[in-house]
């Protein structure tokens, strides 16, 4: 009875092995087939994997930091086609291509208080002690046509500028007027998306450039 029994456990093992390995597949008995063809796609391929020397894995180290470090977005504008062209060029031999880009903009109308044209330098420095008098602080005019002159104010629209002008001469303003100062047209823009600490080293090398238009957040 003993042996049978361990007759019976050998041929049942040797029946399972031959089932498992498909050998009886044939005769309609064998395990479903596991086929997984997207982990082999993943698997690690010994021959692509390089040990790097420590240079480059310095290299790459200083690349990995570089792209953590915050980064800030800085525009200036409005520009037009002869200042961005200008710009262009020199940006083109000071920064890398992808650190700068120059877009085109709609530019609003801007109306302003304006006083002027004044005679002489003398005539102008002489309205701006008035105005400092008066505790007015003018702007900087962006329309060389209008020079000699100053600013009261900038404004999006004809009304506002008027209204300003309204309070100026309760204060005591007579000379000022309100003018046109620009039309809305098409201009451009240059924007830098990725400031890092080196390109901020670079900026004044091309301030010039920027036709007295400041730098200022994207934001």
């Amino acid at each position: 009875m003993l042996r049978l029994l361990v007759l019976i456990l050998i041929l049942a093992n040797g029946l399972y092995f031959a089932w498992s390995e498909g050998m009886l597949r044939a005769y309609g008995f064998a395990p479903a087939q596991q086929r997984e063809p997207q982990r082999l796609a993943q698997q690690v391929r010994p021959e692509a994997i390089r040990v790097l020397t420590p240079a480059e894995f310095k290299r790459v180290e200083a690349q990995v930091q570089a792209e953590l470090v915050p980064k800030e977005c800085l525009v200036a504008g409005p520009f037009d086609d002869a200042q961005a062209t200008s710009l262009r060029h020199v940006l083109e031999s000071a920064l890398a291509p992808g650190a700068w880009q120059i877009e085109a903009i709609t530019v609003p109308a801007r109306w302003i208080v304006y006083m002027g044209k004044f005679a002489n330098a003398e005539a102008l420095a002489k309205k701006q002690g008035e105005l400092a008098a008066m505790k007015l602080v003018p702007q900087a005019l962006t329309n060389p046509d209008l020079e000699i002159g100053l600013s009261l104010g900038a404004f999006a629209t004809q009304a506002e500028a008027t209204a300003e002008l309204n309070k100026l001469s309760l204060r005591g303003i007579r000379t000022a007027k309100v003018l046109l100062e620009r039309q809305e047209g098409k201009q451009s823009q240059l924007k830098l998306p990725f400031v890092t600490a080196e390109i901020k080293a670079q900026l004044a090398d091309f301030k010039p450039a920027l036709a007295g238009k400041p730098l200022h957040s994207c934001n």
